[in-house]
């Protein structure tokens, strides 16, 4: 008997085929039978559902996230689950909880603190939320295997190597050839216990919770070679690395360092997260130019790009994106009234917005429009009524430039306001790239950063928000290609064994939705972590049910509150990707 049957429901099976309407039946995890409508009786499953005009796809796969430590505090991975996301990679950028050395127990609180600055998440969230009981990375899948609703893969970091090997030293520091022999025996270690390979950063935004670039960002091109080179000796592996050009354009230094990792490792290579703007033209095919030459090597270099405008809010408060523009820091990091009597000197303020607007602020070029921000949440009764109005209409009112106004805006409110940019890339033109691009075959959606920069952005609806433009929208794909690109793309990619696909003997990851209303709705701000710490959601529109290894796990944007989920480890739940 089976253990669940969709009758009547319209099969988008992932593999870019028409649909097409069958019944689905489900048993022991798998998908044990794909029948024509009406052959498969509901007596012949235990629970069964009438899924007439509605879309039967599987389950999507997220191939960025950061959910290491959410899921501990939260097992379905809200709200990605939500959004029909069945399997998650995460352990990304050079940043994982494990391995942590046993006889320092000060890594931990290093860790922690480095997440929160690099990754935003909670501090209070990360000390409340977690055990931190584990020493090597193994016994880090260990603690999350069995109690998880979504699929989960991780790689290892790299900072996270270095940090153990090398103590304080990692920052700053070379390793000996002791120490990168241990680094190397380490990696090994965690291959062996499931790590899906190697993560790692040399971005120039990554800094620790004390403000020094982060400890892979000292590590020179020899000991990420050698890295690469073990992650080869293991089946089902990648890389997943971030360079500083990511952000805008890599330099030739970069696009070798790329192309030799994953050549000397036979493994894909994939980075994000490709920022498409027709204002800038020759963006794309620079980055994709490290594809091209990597194929030519013997590698594989694979883009992320997102296939929506992440909705993101700003604070002159916080940390966010606006410290990362070259010499902002400087000032947003003093204390607060330092920070707005500086912010208030014209001298100052236009000295930011000239660097804000040089080259060298690469992508972050496109946050200096401040007459295209929306005032959000406000605080003082200075900004009574400004809520929700465009900071270059109310700079109008006031004689002042656009900065000037959103400085005293938010100096009224002591900083707290929240600042919400609208993208310069919504134009018609950029979309026409996004497509042209997306066809490229190094080129696969994601890019999402779930489970990190919670009160800051929130990228993990992508999924639902695309195919709803797909459907109702834009139209840039048909359904059946926004599907594939969404599930058997990724799963192809990370190598998932029986994923990504709705085919018989595959596992059950499915998602139930229905295409007339399918979508994502609106960023909201919601006090739901550990500490009442504050993260972005959004609900999940349309989407009926979603089933992870056939065990239903959301209906109707509500979590069922099972945890079929299971942590993929590299080989025996997924095997090597060839470069070829």
């Amino acid at each position: 008997m089976l253990d669940h049957l969709i009758r009547r429901a319209t099969v988008v099976d992932g593999t870019g085929a028409p649909a097409y309407t069958a019944d689905v039946g489900v048993h022991a995890g798998r998908i044990a039978q794909i029948a024509e409508p009406g052959t498969l009786a509901p007596e012949t499953a235990r629970t069964s559902e009438d899924a007439h005009g509605l879309v039967l796809a599987p389950g999507f796969v997220d191939p960025h996230t950061h959910y290491d430590a959410q899921l501990f505090w939260d097992p379905y991975a809200t709200p990605s689950m939500n959004h029909g996301v069945t399997t998650v990679a995460a352990g990304n950028c050079g940043f994982t909880l494990a391995p942590l050395h046993p006889d320092r127990p000060e890594d931990a609180d290093y860790t922690r603190r480095m997440m929160a600055r690099v990754e935003g998440m909670a501090l209070k969230a990360l000390e409340e939320g977690v055990d931190w009981g584990w020493s090597t990375f193994g016994e880090y899948l260990d603690a999350l295997d069995g109690r998880i609703a979504v699929n989960a893969g991780f790689m290892v970091g790299h900072c996270a190597l270095r940090r153990y090997v090398m103590g304080p030293d990692a920052v700053g520091g070379q390793p000996t050839a002791d120490q990168l022999d241990a680094m190397l025996r380490l990696l090994h270690e965690a291959m062996d216990a499931g790590a899906w390979g190697l993560s790692t950063t040399q971005s120039s935004t990554h800094s620790d919770g004390d403000g020094h670039p982060v400890a892979s960002r000292h590590a020179r091109p020899a000991e990420l070679l050698a890295l690469s080179k073990a992650v080869g000796q293991h089946e089902g592996t990648q890389i997943e690395a971030i360079v500083a050009g990511c952000l805008d354009q890599f330099s030739d230094e970069e696009i070798d360092l790329f192309v030799e990792m994953s050549a000397v490792a036979g493994r894909p290579l994939n980075w994000n997260v490709l920022t498409i703007d027709a204002a800038v033209p020759e963006r794309v095919p620079r980055q994709l130019a490290a594809s091209e030459r990597a194929r030519r090597a013997g590698g594989r270099i694979v883009a992320l790009t997102m296939p929506i405008l992440t909705p993101m809010n700003m604070s002159l408060g916080t940390f966010c994106a606006l410290n990362l523009i070259p010499g902002w820091g400087d000032v947003l990091n003093l204390p607060v009234p330092e920070r707005i009597e500086r912010l208030r000197d014209p001298g100052v303020r236009a000295e930011m917005l000239r660097r804000a607007d040089s080259k060298e602020a690469g992508v972050f070029r496109r946050l200096a429009d401040f007459g295209r921000y929306v005032i959000g949440d406000t605080y003082s009764e200075a900004n009574t009524g400004l809520t929700g109005r465009v900071v270059r209409d109310i700079a109008a009112e006031r004689g002042q430039d656009p900065f000037h106004t959103l400085v005293e805006i938010c100096a009224n409110d002591r900083l707290r306001t929240v600042l919400w940019p609208m993208p310069t890339d919504n134009d018609p033109a950029s979309w026409a790239l996004r497509q042209e691009t997306w066809q490229h075959e190094d080129v696969l959606l994601g890019g999402s950063d779930a489970g990190a920069h919670l009160d800051r952005m929130c990228g993990a609806p992508y999924t639902t928000r695309f195919l709803g433009d797909c459907l109702r929208g834009r139209r840039l794909m048909p359904l059946e290609q926004a599907v594939k690109m969404l599930t058997d793309d990724p799963a192809r990619l990370f190598g998932l064994r029986e994923r990504g696909r709705i085919e018989e003997g595959y596992h059950a990851d499915l998602v139930l939705f229905d295409p007339e209303r399918i979508e994502a709705g609106p960023a909201t701000l919601v006090h739901d972590l550990p500490g009442d710490s504050p993260r972005l959601d959004s609900k999940a529109i349309g989407v009926v049910s979603v089933r992870v290894n056939g065990v239903e796990t959301i209906r109707d944007d509500v979590v069922t509150g099972a945890v079929p989920g299971t942590v993929l480890r590299s080989g025996r739940d997924t095997r090597t990707v060839s470069v070829k």
